[in-house]
């Protein structure tokens, strides 16, 4: 299908748009796919809070050109790009689960704050865990020094308070 310029000027514009909008975006190149295959993989990069496109090779090196972004190889075959717009790992996430479970779909790496990643950077991504486990993870190693000062604080008055305690208990048994 032909474009005319002013359609090629408008998905450029859109291309970069994504990219300036998007935390991350991850490239795929697929072949030998149906329709049901991609609407399936959209659907799943939406539950994620993403955007997946089949993008024309061409307007989206233009696209990158424009925003200065440098990305070592020419895409060559069919291209789909998924934009993370929320959560970078989940979408790469949904990416490396398509790559892993289809031979159709290959990653061959993607963007992240204006550099380029490989394809290994992209599954290394999507090994991290969710947001909210991490924040947890995070939060409970700056909890853990001011637990252990409490503790260590609170232990006296404890051995004290035991103390206290065991000799008002024997004082209160009766001798007989």
């Amino acid at each position: 299908m032909a474009f005319t310029k002013k359609k090629k000027t408008e998905m450029v514009a859109q291309y970069k748009q994504w990219l300036q909008d998007s935390q991350a975006a991850f490239i795929l190149q697929y072949n030998h796919m149906a329709m049901k295959d991609i609407d399936g993989l959209r659907a799943r990069v939406r539950e994620v809070g993403g955007e997946a496109h089949v993008v024309k090779n061409t307007l989206l090196e233009l696209a990158l050109k424009d925003l200065g972004i440098q990305y070592g190889k020419t895409f060559t075959e069919t291209t789909l790009i998924g934009f993370a717009f929320n959560e970078a790992p989940a979408l790469a996430k949904v990416f490396s689960e398509a790559s892993n479970k289809s031979e159709i779909f290959q990653i061959k790496g993607g963007f992240m704050d204006g550099r380029e990643i490989k394809p290994g950077d992209v599954k290394a991504l999507a090994d991290l865990p969710p947001l909210p486990v991490m924040r947890a993870r995070i939060l409970g190693v700056i909890n853990a020094p001011a637990s252990q000062l409490v503790r260590t604080l609170a232990e006296p008055a404890r051995s004290i308070a035991a103390v206290i305690k065991a000799n008002s208990e024997k004082e209160a048994v009766p001798v007989a």
